[in-house]
């Protein structure tokens, strides 16, 4: 049975909570990823970068430390966290400012929205391209 097919409704407790089960779900994606490319003989030693714009997340991810706050975190959540400690993966804080996945999930003032379009290639939202 592949990974896909034991997914689960999660509700998350907290902000943080929820962005580190995105962060669990992002690197087994990025691990399959990973293996993909070494199957087409295109292999790299770096390591993977994992974006994300909660510190606190971050930090659960990082941190070897059980603490008492994340206790009811589900153990398979915590693969991510024996990765980044294999160094794996390279965790990067990304200011929410700057987060390009908001213009498709979030209701952004004027100038915000522009200039993430604008990261993104697209001047004109209008504009047939």
């Amino acid at each position: 049975m592949s990974w896909k097919s034991k997914k689960q409704q999660v509700v998350a407790h907290s902000s943080a909570e929820a962005e580190y089960h995105a962060m669990a779900s992002a690197s087994c994606e990025l691990i399959w990823l990973k293996h993909l490319l070494v199957d087409l003989s295109f292999v790299s030693h770096t390591h993977m970068l994992l974006f994300c714009d909660n510190q606190v997340a971050m930090h659960i991810a990082s941190n070897p430390v059980f603490h008492e706050r994340i206790k009811h975190l589900e153990v398979d959540c915590h693969y991510i966290r024996q990765r980044v400690q294999a160094k794996l993966f390279q965790t990067s804080y990304v200011r929410t400012h700057d987060q390009l996945a908001d213009v498709f999930t979030k209701i952004l003032p004027s100038g915000q929205f522009h200039r993430l379009l604008s990261k993104l290639g697209s001047v004109n939202p209008l504009d047939p391209a």
